[in-house]
């Protein structure tokens, strides 16, 4: 297997991918022509590229977890997207990683788990699954999140200008944000900018932070322009959305969550929060996350 700081690089012919052990993480998703279709990750903006959010997604508020009247320390998104994980399998179109619990996860989530990341080319497209396992003897409380940054403007030609996420169902809902700072999910929401089933992709949207859908009719959307490449993205396993980005960077992070920040006020217990998962002992849930290039 390759070094734990190694990108790993999969293809399928048409598509190639190389991911970071640590954490997981997509670092490069590229055609045939070599074009690329992730973030350029310029750290003046943000450094990211598609961390995965686990075993919280957003912020807890004070970056306490409560559970049965304990405190523990958690800072946003969890600690996967800071963890090495081990290459378990490796073929040319295929890799997976895993993450186990160890003393160090302990110290913030006292529980025994298991989470597995799969990448996985076919053509044009990427899949990637991650399963969560409990493997413990007490119910497992968690959020899980994908959190990967695109290229905007996407390769082939087409102005910034003129991107667009068009829905795969009409979403009228409004949306949500979060607070300044803190992070916690706020309790009012703000008109959805969905027109029917499309939103131009403009920078003003996001000076406020995130825009957060938590109860999304789609579960599969478009992103790209006329005259360039599109990227259909399919997320079945997962109700809410975050889109993302830093005003004046050059990608727009398309988010699938099960689960969300805190809400604002809220100090309950984690198996109380709303939009966590309980996983019963012995047990496993996956989410999926495809990603079919269109070249323009």
């Amino acid at each position: 297997m390759s070094a734990a700081n190694e990108l790993i690089s999969i293809t399928s012919g048409d598509l190639s991918a190389r991911i970071n052990p640590f954490g997981a993480e997509l670092s490069s998703l590229t055609d045939a022509q070599g074009r690329e279709y992730m973030t350029d990750a310029d750290p003046a903006f943000w450094s990211g590229r598609a961390p995965l959010l686990f075993p919280i997604v957003g912020a807890l508020a004070g970056d306490t977890l409560r559970l049965d009247w304990q405190n523990y320390r958690m800072s946003k998104h969890g600690f996967a997207r800071r963890s090495a994980f081990m290459a378990v399998e490796q073929a040319a179109d295929r890799a997976v990683f895993r993450l186990e619990d160890s003393a160090e996860t302990r110290a913030s989530y006292p529980f025994a788990f298991a989470l597995e990341m799969a990448f996985t080319l076919s053509g044009l497209t990427l899949a990637m699954v991650a399963t969560v396992y409990n493997t413990g003897a007490a119910a497992l409380p968690f959020s899980f999140g994908f959190h990967p940054a695109f290229a905007w403007p996407l390769p082939g030609g087409a102005d910034k200008a003129a991107h667009c996420v068009v829905f795969e169902h009409e979403e009228p809902q409004p949306v949500r944000r979060v607070s300044p700072g803190a992070g916690l999910l706020l309790p009012e929401s703000e008109p959805s900018p969905v027109q029917g089933r499309e939103l131009l992709v403009e920078e003003s949207l996001f000076t406020a932070d995130a825009m957060i859908w938590t109860d999304l009719a789609s579960r599969s959307l478009t992103y790209g322009a006329e005259g360039g490449a599109w990227l259909d993205v399919a997320f079945p396993d997962m109700a809410i959305l975050g889109l993302w980005q830093v005003p004046g960077a050059r990608y727009i992070c398309i988010e699938p969550w099960a689960g969300h920040a805190d809400p604002l006020g809220f100090s309950g217990d984690l198996s109380d929060k709303p939009g966590i998962v309980m996983l019963a002992p012995g047990m496993a849930r996956s989410f999926r996350m495809d990603v079919t290039v269109r070249a323009g």
